[in-house]
């Protein structure tokens, strides 16, 4: 009896190891980006990928939980046909900012159109009208639709000339001004709405194996 209990445990035993699919074991021994990526070119699968997630942007359950990870800490999640493997790549934290802008196109309209609208613009605004209320009505872009809200970004994401003016010290929250980049004929009135925020994100690699 013991004999065969023994047995019935080393086979529990064994079956518990191979548990450890080779994903598990492959994934283990990765710690970088670069070894990610590699791995990656292995795994075929668009349902394979490294994915970046902000803690601003990413609210959902999973983010949550991956963000409590540590680098190098896995998560599992189980399915009827497949099985996901989560696996906290890099931890970081970059300086996000944020403004809303009006956009003006200078290919349709002169200059002096444009200067005597943004002059209705900002006194307007500064006599009470929502900023989200002006570029709806006269922004010329799709970013209108949003109110003309740019949302979070990092330094090297816009055009240089807009960033150099958004991200200088001499704005304060809440101020409205002018940026001209003549080079595009793109003109802007806009506000600084955020002041910059340090956010984390986390690089996870994702792979989706299905079940046998």
């Amino acid at each position: 009896m013991f004999k065969k209990l023994l047995i019935l445990l080393l086979v529990s035993t064994s079956t518990f190891l191979t548990a450890q699919t080779s994903t598990e074991k492959e994934i283990e021994i990765l710690e970088t980006s670069e070894q990610a990526e590699e791995y990656l070119e292995t795994k075929k699968s668009k349902k394979n990928k490294l994915i970046t997630f902000n803690e601003e942007k990413h609210k959902t359950i999973l983010a949550k939980e991956l963000f409590k990870l540590s680098v190098g800490g896995t998560k599992v999640n189980e399915r009827e046909f497949e099985k996901t493997y989560y696996k906290v790549i890099n931890k970081s934290k970059k300086t996000y900012h944020r403004v809303a802008y009006i956009y003006l196109d200078g290919s349709k309209q002169t200059l002096n159109n444009i200067n005597a609208l943004r002059e209705k613009i900002i006194a307007q605004y500064h006599n009470g009208a929502p900023f989200d209320f002006l570029a709806k009505q006269y922004s010329m872009d799709a970013n209108a639709n949003k109110g003309g809200d740019l949302g979070w970004f990092v330094k090297g994401e816009m055009h240089s000339e807009f960033e150099n003016e958004v991200l200088n010290d001499s704005h304060e929250l809440n101020d409205i001004f002018t940026i001209d980049i003549p080079s595009e004929n793109w003109y802007y009135v806009v506000l600084k709405t955020h002041e910059p925020k340090d956010i984390s994100e986390i690089e996870v690699l994702k792979i989706v194996e299905t079940k046998h």
